[in-house]
């Protein structure tokens, strides 16, 4: 079995700025949320939760944060482990949280924009190499 701490991970910043709304749980996928390079809709039986780039979200809506969302540049097999976590420890260990997003061939982290310079420092200083 391959993990991903062992190979040094590519990744690059997705130009917007992002925002991670909640919503009641039986509420309708609004319109506004399936716009942009990228977008996330999870609804379990306690939400409907969507993050999307904060230039599409209405002004009634509330989003306390501005996220810098990071892709991986996958994809990544399923019998690679350790993805995620060779990406996201060194942010822990650095005091910089995340809210991560994984899809069928890769991973998303978002970090809130005040934190953006000193995650990528992180990132980087770990192994990690960051692309155009």
């Amino acid at each position: 079995m391959t993990t991903a701490s062992q190979q040094r991970l590519k990744f690059r910043r997705l130009v917007e700025t992002y925002a991670i709304v909640k919503l009641a749980s039986d509420a309708l996928i609004p319109a506004w949320a399936t716009k942009g390079e990228f977008t996330s809709i999870s609804r379990t039986a306690d939400e409907l939760s969507i993050v999307c780039p904060i230039e599409h979200i209405p002004a009634d809506v509330h989003s306390p944060h501005r996220w810098t969302c990071l892709k991986l540049e996958g994809p990544f097999p399923f019998e690679l482990t350790g993805v995620l976590l060779s990406f996201i420890k060194p942010l822990s260990s650095g005091g910089v949280s995340i809210f991560a997003i994984s899809t069928f061939d890769t991973d998303y982290v978002l970090v809130q924009e005040q934190t953006s310079a000193q995650a990528t420092t992180i990132l980087i200083g770990a192994g990690h190499q960051q692309v155009s």
